[in-house]
């Protein structure tokens, strides 16, 4: 064995596979033979037919010389016609015989030949077998006409004059031109649009027909009219364009027939050129066509992607983008797979989009539609994902790719990307920009609950608007609420700042208040020049850096500001006053028109604390002072600002009965272990020491840990709130965190039920467990028993999301249809309660808590369409369920996407809004109600001022509550049992025709079937009247008016209280005859420093990050420990 081994020498690595297929004979005998690939014959016909014919260039040339030669025949034929004596006679020897001379003849010979030898030798060239496929080709059949008779007449001199029908080369022009065209796409690689090969064939067949009927008719007028080029261009014209002046008319019977022929090679061919060019232009139209590469290089154009194009997709998506000024110029460029419909085309025919609106219809999985939008050249590409479809994930799945696919083809081109469930958000990490859906709505959702009317403050603060709606209502509250939605996030450097450029080296706070309280702006947050972090409300111990980036809330951005100093203003109407007292807060002013700001520059000069500015007159004869505001300070001093540490449970502890400390010492704070997605922000949280069972997250179903089966058992000490979805994906995940998060109170923390159509999965199960006070129940907002098994009698909140199955229908606004319905029963069984619900649409929101009969809700539906008609993109803002934050459309954030093209910075500050990311030093978004012990402070302004200069607390703005009186609905008045009687006997004589009418009831619908009973029983107790005793009787007439005067109210709470008796439940604590429909809410974002406060408003805070608070060294500790350890309830911190 060892000796056949060395036998055999090693394989070199080289040749290795050689020999393996060789054997030894070919590593022995190394007669390498070396062979170049892909090499054209040697014959002189291959040379020939790869010059001529396969190099595409040389090609290209050979068929631009023959266009050339064909109508360089035609050019000679024009000047030989020119050239020409006029005859006399009328003999037909002029139609066969011209004169011509010796030089044009000449010409014209050395033409014929150079075009019939290439002519033969292309034939040659490309001959394949078949000799009569080549001779009878009509190409080659005008060739051998047009030049054979030039060839002989130089053998034979005497058919030198003889006539030759050059002008039919024009043909083998067209032909020349149209191969040309061909190699010249294969020559320089790129591919025009059929489009335009068609137009160029339909012009060129039709400038051949009229050519050649033009020198037709000249040369067979020869003999009749002699016509001369001129004339028979008109007749020519005038023929074919169907007017027949008849001014111009063929003699001889041979030009007449060869004008017939002409019209019916007319009316053959060009119907067949036509038809073409209408197909094409038809596949244009649905197609889009190509945004030019001269375009693209010269112009800005953004590419929008979508799975399908819908008209209220579009609108918000042109409104949103084309609202910024520096965007006037840009284009936008529409890539979709789907043809285009008839409202989007009606849409992009208007005169304001159409030259700035582009559709293509193409897939971005395509590299040649994504060549066709410049997608390489474009300033950022939007991919939206279609939340209508009934699978979410399989949209969520398009989405990626068209992501990778765009990211593949333009690496450079920013990538806005929409998503909607977020265990794919990991996937488009590479994305500039990323919004999910399901993220942002159950945060937003969930801060509903706390923060009241949460959903329409950001839906206002990302729409872009100037202000103006609501101006031309002649209610005030309209007005003011319309202004102050104009308020938006701007930013700008501090240096070059004039509003915040003084409060260089001040703490953040001092810049606030100031900035406020003398330009009308909202500081809200700063960003480091060094750190792509942006804090909200660092608080007071944040030192203002004159390369730092301020956030900032107001009616425009200072660049579009024009200040205006009126201290020589003021001066003067002092000194003109008859008043001396006290000066009052000095009033903002804002002049809004047309972007532009002028802004009023107001005295900074800091009052004292005692002054009589902030202090009471003395009512009688107490001597009471209440508290005055205490300055803000520039630098922070630890000892005023009154914060609470939420990492420390001893102030609630402390405070805490002794039945509640055991619930409070299972409690803790830190990071949820578990997370049912990947790329969640982690959140400091409330958590429990040890997980609870699953069996005991079941709140219906008792188990071996606790017998209770509905949530009136568990006894809860707060409100519950109810989430009523159809599945438990990973997006509700988000709507327990920030319920849960570690800056709200113990005390203050809501039981959070889940009512879900299906039952949730064991990975989600595995990430509530966690949490304290969460439970599911597996039930339906259609049923009942249902929602009075969760608790739904004592809950503070009903959230109502929108369900995926019923997102499609096949009319699109009707996907809303059973959500709508739904919440319209709860608000009729349970009026107190108040119910925050998800639509699909927009439009609507005009349908919830829809009455027929309220005149308000009418005025208010035809104040929505003048602001429509006026341009508005909020024309729905007006609403009283939207301006309440009862009502809420996750497409209304898509605006948030847009926006970000221009503020970059604007998913990050939403997102830390929401609590959907947690930075250091970065505030949160909570809320304070006024009481009537805060009333002394008066005004919006002294709030700011107190609050900074106490808890460091930022305010951005109201929700307020007014009383309103409604048109009481005709459901709700009661029927006089005189009245009745009187009807039922018209009633019985009419032999019951027609319906039952009274002057109360207009219909007979608005009495229930529960009514309608009553009176059956009640009429039958009156036909036994007269067997009855006298104090029987009265007793029946007593039930009798009982049962009638019954509110159809009474009726559904008596409804609601059967069912909670026939289920087991107390029906304490139902509110049957709590109304709000009383009343009406709005926000006033931002409002001006001299706004008063109410009794009940509740005010937007940014709290700093309780966090930041928490010093190093034991003294500085005990000073920023509150007051809570004394036995104050933890509701003070918040408190004035």
């Amino acid at each position: 064995m060892v000796d056949l081994e060395s036998e055999v020498p090693p394989l070199p690595p080289r040749y290795r596979f050689r020999d393996l297929l060789l054997g030894d004979q070919g590593w022995q005998n190394d007669d390498r033979v070396q062979v170049e690939f892909y090499m054209n014959e040697n014959t002189f016909k291959e040379r020939l037919k790869l010059f001529f014919i396969k190099n595409q260039r040389s090609s290209l040339r050979i068929r631009l010389f023959n266009f050339s030669l064909k109508l360089l025949s035609c050019l000679l034929y024009i000047i030989r016609v020119l050239l020409e004596s006029p005859l006399q006679g009328n003999e037909w020897t002029h139609i066969f015989w011209v004169n011509r001379s010796l030089p044009l003849w000449g010409l014209q010979v050395s033409v014929a030949l150079i075009s019939l030898f290439e002519t033969i030798l292309l034939g040659y060239l490309s001959y394949k077998g078949n000799i009569w496929e080549q001779i009878l080709r009509i190409p080659f059949i005008l060739e051998i006409i047009n030049a054979v008779p030039f060839i002989i007449s130089i053998f034979w001199p005497p058919l030198r004059n003889l006539f030759v029908p050059v002008f039919l080369n024009c043909w083998l022009a067209k032909h020349a031109l149209e191969n040309m065209i061909n190699d010249l796409h294969r020559a320089i690689q790129r591919t025009q649009s059929a489009m335009f090969n068609q137009v160029l064939i339909l012009i060129s067949t039709l400038l051949c027909l009229i050519f050649t009927c033009i020198c037709g008719i000249q040369h067979l007028e020869r003999i009749g009219k002699k016509l001369n080029l001129f004339d028979s261009l008109y007749f020519c014209i005038v023929t074919f364009s169907t007017v027949g002046f008849g001014d111009v008319t063929p003699e001889t019977w041979s030009s007449k027939l060869f004008v017939v022929a002409m019209i019916c090679v007319a009316l053959v061919v060009l119907p067949i050129q036509f038809e073409q060019l209408a197909y094409l232009w038809m596949e244009r139209q649905k197609s889009g066509g190509n945004y030019s590469r001269h375009r693209a290089q010269t112009e800005k154009h953004v590419v929008l992607c979508v799975s399908s194009l819908k008209i209220d997709l579009l609108m918000d998506f042109l409104n949103e983008f084309y609202a910024h000024p520096r965007l006037q110029d840009y284009y936008v460029v529409i890539l979709c797979p789907t043809e285009m419909d008839v409202q989007v085309r009606r849409v992009l025919q208007i005169p304001m989009w159409s030259q700035r609106v582009i559709y293509l219809q193409g897939s971005a999985l395509k590299d040649q539609d994504l060549l066709r939008a410049k997608m390489d050249d474009a300033e950022a590409c939007f991919i939206l994902s279609s939340r209508c479809e009934v699978d979410r994930t399989s949209s969520d799945h398009q989405t990626i790719l068209r992501a990778w696919a765009v990211k593949d083809f333009a690496p450079n081109c920013p990538l806005y990307v929409q998503i909607l469930k977020p265990e794919n958000k990991f996937h488009i990490k590479f994305a500039d920009h990323v919004v999910c859906e399901e993220e942002f709505k159950y945060a937003m959702l969930a801060l509903n609950c706390i923060c009241p009317a949460t959903s329409t403050l950001i839906t206002l603060l990302v729409h872009t608007s100037r202000g103006q709606e609501g101006q031309q209502s002649p209610e005030q509250w309209q007005k003011t609420y319309g202004r102050c939605s104009g308020n938006e996030v701007y930013h700008i450097v501090l240096e070059e700042s004039t509003f915040f450029a003084e409060y260089e080296g001040k703490s953040f706070t001092y810049a606030s208040f100031h900035a406020h309280k003398k330009f009308g702006v909202c500081l809200i947050g700063v960003r480091r020049e060094d750190n792509k972090n942006i804090l909200l409300n660092p608080g007071p111990r944040y030192i203002m850096n004159a390369t730092d980036i301020c956030f900032y809330i107001n009616i425009t951005k200072e660049e579009n500001s024009a200040f205006k100093n009126q201290d020589q203003q003021r001066k003067n109407n002092m000194s003109r006053s008859f008043y001396h007292g006290p000066s009052r807060l000095p009033v903002h002013s804002i002049i809004a028109s047309m972007g532009t700001v002028a802004i009023d520059l107001q005295d900074t000069s800091c009052r004292s604390s005692s002054g009589p500015t902030l202090s009471l007159p003395v009512e009688g004869s107490k001597e009471i002072r209440r508290p005055s505001i205490a300055p803000v300070l520039e630098v922070a001093d630890t000892s005023s600002i009154q914060t609470c540490d939420l990492l420390s449970d001893q102030s609630e502890d402390e405070t805490a009965p002794d039945e509640e400390i055991s619930s409070n010492l299972e409690y803790a704070k830190g990071y949820p272990p578990y997370s049912p997605y990947i790329g969640s922000s982690p959140t400091f949280c409330h958590l429990l020491h040890e997980k609870v069972p699953f069996c005991c997250l079941r709140l219906d179903k008792s188990c071996q840990h606790n017998y209770y089966e509905d949530a009136k058992a568990y006894g809860f000490k707060n409100k519950l709130i109810i989430v009523a979805a159809e599945t438990a994906g990973n997006g509700l995940y988000n709507f327990i965190v920030p319920l849960r998060a570690y800056y709200r109170p113990k005390k203050e923390l809501n039981p959070i039920v889940l009512l879900l159509d299906n039952p949730p999965d064991m990975h989600f199960l595995d990430a509530i467990c966690w949490f304290p006070m969460v439970y599911y129940m597996v039930g339906s907002i259609d049923n009942l028993d249902d929602l009075l098994r969760c608790g739904v009698t004592f809950a503070a909140n009903m959230v109502v999301v929108d369900k995926e199955s019923t997102m499609s229908a096949e009319e699109d606004y009707m996907a809303d249809a059973k959500t709508i319905v739904n919440v319209q029963t709860l608000f009729r069984l349970f009026s107190s309660l108040s119910i925050i619900t998800e639509l699909t649409h927009p439009a609507n929101m005009r349908f919830m808590q829809f009455r027929a009969k309220d005149c308000y809700s009418l005025a208010l539906s035809k104040l929505e369409k003048k602001e429509r008609e006026r341009g508005s993109n909020l024309a729905f803002m007006f609403r009283l369920p939207f301006a309440a934050g009862r009502v809420f459309s996750i497409s209304m954030l898509d605006t948030l996407l847009y926006q970000s093209f221009v503020k970059d910075y604007m998913i990050s500050i939403t997102r830390l809004l929401l609590g959907l990311d947690t930075i250091p030093g970065s505030g949160f978004l909570c809320s304070m109600k006024i009481t009537e012990d805060d009333l002394w402070i008066r005004t919006y302004a002294r709030l700011y001022q107190k609050l900074c200069s106490s808890t460091g607390d930022v305010p951005i703005g109201i929700y307020r509550t007014e009383s309103q009186k409604l048109s009481t609905s005709e459901s709700q008045i009661s029927i006089s049992v005189e009245d009745w009687e009187d009807t039922k006997d018209s009633k019985e004589l009419g032999h019951h025709r027609g319906n039952h009418r009274n002057s109360t009831s207009s219909d007979q619908s608005d009495h229930p079937l529960l009514r309608r009973k009553s009176m059956q029983w009640a009429r039958r107790l009156s036909r036994k009247g007269p067997k009855h005793s006298g104090k029987t009787a009265e007793k029946i007439t007593q039930q009798r008016l009982n049962l009638y005067r019954r509110s159809e109210r009474q009726e559904l709470a008596e409804l609601v209280k059967n069912r909670m008796k026939h289920l087991g439940l107390s029906t304490v604590g139902y509110d049957e005859m709590n109304d709000h429909q009383s009343t009406l809410s709005y926000i006033l974002i931002n409002p001006s420093p001299d706004t008063r406060l109410e009794l009940n408003d509740v005010v937007y805070l940014i709290r700093p990050d309780p966090l930041s608070y928490l010093p190093n060294s034991e003294p500085s500790r005990k000073n920023s420990i509150c007051n809570a350890t004394t036995g104050q309830d933890s509701r003070e911190e918040t408190q004035l």
